[in-house]
């Protein structure tokens, strides 16, 4: 029986194709890394891939932004313009959506997340990919939430505005048209 976070060998190779073309026109996200070594990490990492072409389905454009050289593991975020639109309308966590009596959002942040096989981007990685580029100046994107904040009711998003990145605050169970999540993976 096949796994199925396994994507197929002509999936992965239309999926390389894509990645590689992305990698090469955004030379500036990924200064000094070498293409060849990223692909041999993603075909050693099939589950990896799969996740990757989760984020590349739901619109997350996923694109190489940084390697951790103690961990030997390339960094994946995803870059789409605005926040991808395949995971937008979602509340924040599983305790959000179940607090909501009517009107509920189809999924949850985390809950997508963890079934994608991805993290949620933090703070410091939504400013770190700002650096990048200009993200979210129409979307905002949910962010890991510090649990101090989520125990009492809230969770965070941020986007970018004015030339400056905003992080705000919004009752979990709240779900936007305009917001979706950012996710990481580590390859």
């Amino acid at each position: 029986m096949k796994n199925r976070k396994q994507l197929s060998p002509q999936q992965q190779k239309e999926l390389l194709e894509v990645f590689k073309t992305r990698f090469d026109k955004n030379i500036n996200r990924h200064k000094g890394i070498e293409w060849a070594k990223v692909q041999a990490k993603l075909e050693a990492n099939a589950e990896k891939l799969w996740s990757l072409n989760e984020m590349e389905n739901t619109g997350g454009e996923p694109d190489v932004v940084g390697y951790d050289k103690k961990t030997d593991e390339y960094i994946f975020y995803d870059c789409s313009a605005e926040s991808p639109n395949g995971r937008r309308s979602f509340c924040y966590d599983s305790k959000a959506l179940e607090s909501r009596k009517e009107h509920k959002p189809k999924n949850n942040v985390i809950d997508a997340a963890t079934a994608m096989g991805v993290e949620l981007l933090n703070e410091e990685q939504y400013r770190s990919l700002q650096q990048l580029g200009k993200f979210d100046t129409k979307t905002s994107s949910w962010i890991k939430t510090p649990d101090n904040i989520r125990k009492l009711g809230g969770a965070i998003f941020a986007d970018f505005r004015y030339d400056t990145i905003f992080v705000y605050h919004n009752g979990a169970e709240s779900y936007y048209a305009g917001r979706a999540f950012r996710g990481s993976l580590r390859v």
